[in-house]
């Protein structure tokens, strides 16, 4: 017979070698296939397991040793306390990106309207999170991946903010002149591309290997969209409209220096994460 506590001892001892976090990874994953929280496998430590939930976790806990992230095995990511759906093909959020939407509640008065711009949507994790807590809130999220749309959608229905959100498909600005915006937009936002196309091959193995391409690859320097998004940000923003981008752990400067060389920028604002690394570049439009 098979326990929890004998399971997971085995998982543990696969992965060690393989994962940064062995056992919170073993756990989660067995939590997914039982539909238990960590605290259960504890608490019931004893509890023998079947054949199939064995064969299941067995199969799983292989998938995590080859480098598959655990957020593509169970399909869940929580972020800004909300619950996302996942697949392999979308980004998967950090916890990071919570600081480039707490950097916009910040900036706003909720008892104002806004028209919101999310470039490069993913799972939607921005966008979703923002319909949630701003209000009254309508966003255009954007991106160039079929399959990030189709799974931001599903997270905007888990979310119950559908109805706020408009998924436009195509490149950076390229989607809103197709479309007739009846007033110029207050908030920008986007966490695009910023990984140096030689870097990427040096990530993690859960990046370099899982993750979308498409999603990292930020050009030669890591800066091609911050180029883009600076240059056509002010023909979109209402004046003192925000614009709030995240940006790569040594690239807070340059993109700072972006905004001053176009002249439309003012308040220009660096963030710091909870680690003290540069994360957000905000600013005001000044036209």
């Amino acid at each position: 017979m098979i326990t929890i506590e004998k399971i997971l001892k085995e998982a543990v001892g696969r992965l060690k070698t393989k994962v940064s976090t062995p056992l919170l990874d073993a756990q989660v994953i067995l939590c997914h296939i039982l539909k238990v929280d960590r605290l259960y496998l504890i608490v019931n430590k004893d509890r023998v397991l079947t054949h199939k939930q064995i064969l299941e976790y067995k199969g799983l806990i292989q998938k995590r040793a080859c480098g598959v992230p655990v957020q593509y095995i169970t399909g869940i990511q929580e972020f800004m306390g909300l619950e996302f759906y996942l697949e392999e093909g979308v980004l998967i959020p950090r916890p990071d990106t919570e600081i480039l939407i707490e950097k916009i509640l910040d900036s706003i008065d909720e008892n104002d309207k806004y028209n919101i711009i999310d470039i490069g949507t993913g799972s939607g994790a921005i966008s979703v999170s923002l319909a949630k807590y701003v209000q009254n809130s309508y966003i255009y999220s954007i991106d160039i991946s079929q399959k990030a749309l189709d799974i931001a959608r599903i997270n905007a229905v888990k979310n119950n903010v559908l109805p706020k959100i408009n998924f436009l498909k195509g490149s950076l600005f390229e989607p809103l002149e197709n479309i007739n915006l009846l007033e110029r937009i207050d908030i920008l936002v986007s966490n695009p591309p910023y990984i140096p196309t030689e870097d990427i091959d040096t990530l993690q193995i859960e990046v370099s290997k899982f993750e979308p391409r498409l999603a990292l690859d930020g050009g030669e320097d890591g800066l091609d969209f911050y180029r883009v998004i600076i240059d056509k940000a002010p023909v979109y923003l209402k004046n003192n409209g925000l614009i709030a981008l995240e940006v790569g752990h040594d690239q807070a400067q340059r993109v700072v220096k972006l905004m001053e060389e176009k002249k439309k920028y003012v308040d220009i604002e660096i963030t710091k994460d909870l680690a003290g690394i540069e994360r957000v570049v905000s600013a005001r439009i000044k036209l």
